[in-house]
């Protein structure tokens, strides 16, 4: 397909529309300008068929590879679990479709090598759907670091406590996110990717990681808790502390970045506030998010195919990510 601004808009197919596609999504791929969903694909065609219906998509598959040959479909959107997302994504650029894929971009770091591999070599764009380097709460707090005000930005600190749901669970009633050969990991790579990235976003990229993953609690085989540390090339050096077996009462959800003249906190799961204590004293800022939160990215992502514009999160830099992540769980899986 062309990617220059010769083309009036750009038509999606959707592989694997399961709940992340419902509202956090899917909508942005036909609410964005110029920007057509035509196409959805799951394994179960009843499913598939339903979602369309209520989409208003006007076709529907339940065969991967279909939906990447249909010749209306110009770039392909994966959301399918991390265990395929490298082959649906490698089919795609060699079938010459841009691919947009959920994060974390693969279960490993080496999953993500192939898939940069192949975009390199077929000359095709490929995105990731870490979609907090586009939300204003994120964007206002890389804007505050850059413009001096908390001074030269010293460390980062990461606190994500969760209760587990898997308490009360029995392992076929569990969520995919646990069980490594589906997810990579456990919990820690669905959530601590995306704070990892964004900081990645904020302080650049991180040179030196390390890291400890235990599992305390026998509910299920990934990791459930990881403490890390880390260096980015900026020289910022990072913490972070990640428990998905504590009680409700112990429950935390926030990245903290401490500068020589003052701190920012924010929250990165939870709605929540900005603070921001300086020389000025506290602030607290509020932000609204859009209704589908990934639509600022994929509208950049649009943008970017027309020529008009780059988007923010590629697959170079989701690599970056699932390096890290490997990294801190390392021991744990060897």
């Amino acid at each position: 397909m062309s990617t220059s601004s010769e083309k009036k808009s750009i038509n999606w197919g959707i592989i694997g529309v399961g709940n992340v596609t419902e509202v956090k999504s899917g909508p942005a791929f036909y609410k964005v300008e110029n920007s057509r969903l035509v196409a959805v694909m799951r394994r179960n065609a009843e499913l598939a068929e339903d979602y369309a219906r209520r989409h208003n998509v006007p076709k529907w598959y339940s065969d991967g590879s279909a939906l990447i040959n249909d010749p209306e479909v110009d770039a392909v959107y994966i959301a399918t679990p991390p265990d395929t997302h490298a082959s649906y994504a490698i089919e795609a650029l060699k079938a010459g479709k841009p691919v947009y894929v959920e994060k974390p971009m693969a279960r490993n770091y080496s999953e993500c090598l192939e898939m940069l591999k192949v975009a390199e070599e077929t000359k095709t764009p490929l995105w990731v759907a870490y979609y907090r380097r586009t939300l204003p709460a994120f964007l206002k707090v890389k804007e505050l670091v850059k413009n001096g005000s908390i001074g030269k930005p010293l460390m980062v600190n990461i606190k994500l406590y969760k209760q587990a749901a898997e308490a009360n669970q029995k392992p076929e009633e569990m969520h995919w996110h646990v069980f490594p050969e589906i997810a990579g990991g456990g919990h820690f790579f669905d959530l601590a990717s995306h704070q990892m990235d964004y900081l990645d976003f904020v302080f650049g990229k991180i040179t030196e990681v390390k890291g400890q993953a235990v599992n305390q609690s026998g509910l299920y085989p990934a990791e459930d808790t990881v403490t890390g540390t880390w260096k980015h090339e900026s020289g910022v050096v990072g913490t972070g502390s990640w428990c998905f077996v504590v009680d409700e009462k112990s429950e935390k959800d926030y990245i903290q970045i401490i500068g020589e003249k003052g701190e920012i906190c924010l929250p990165c799961f939870t709605h929540g506030d900005v603070i921001v204590k300086n020389q000025n004293g506290t602030e607290k800022l509020s932000f609204d998010n859009p209704q589908h939160i990934s639509q600022n990215l994929v509208e950049q992502v649009v943008n970017e195919l027309l020529g008009n514009g780059t988007c923010v999160s590629t697959g170079e830099s989701a690599a970056r990510t699932s390096w890290v992540l490997d990294e801190m769980v390392k021991d744990y899986y060897s």
